[in-house]
């Protein structure tokens, strides 16, 4: 089974910075969708990021575009969100999830998730 470990969440004040990690086990596709979600108490939940491993390519929520950036670590099978000049309505339970096989980016893009790590949660207050 694959295994996802998030990390990295806090507190901290708007303006600053925070990285989120997802440690990943378990995958043996070379093929894999890997990302960011987040939901807000009393809203739904919503994609922030997500990248690629055959090609690197990424996507990114409207409302993250030029805040966040995420990134992968082959060699220590880790995704990392970095997020700065966070913003209130950054508050949010943050999970990262995984898509496996050839046609991955497809199936991410259609909303088709394979794995779930469990939350690490991110608070934005001064």
């Amino acid at each position: 089974d694959v295994q996802l470990q998030a990390c990295g969440g806090g507190l901290v004040q708007p303006g600053g910075s925070l990285r989120l990690s997802c440690v990943a086990s378990g995958i043996t596709q070379p093929n894999y969708a890997i990302g960011w979600f987040r939901q807000a108490p009393g809203k739904e939940r919503e994609g922030v990021s997500s990248i690629y491993s055959s090609d690197g390519k990424t996507s990114y929520a409207d409302s993250v575009k030029g805040r966040f950036t995420i990134s992968k670590d082959n060699v220590k099978n880790t995704v990392y969100l970095q997020m700065n000049n966070l913003k209130h309505e950054d508050t949010a339970v943050y999970y990262c999830a995984t898509t496996l096989g050839g046609s991955a980016w497809s199936k991410w893009l259609r909303g088709n998730y394979d794995w779930w790590g469990q939350g690490t949660q991110v608070t934005v207050s001064s």
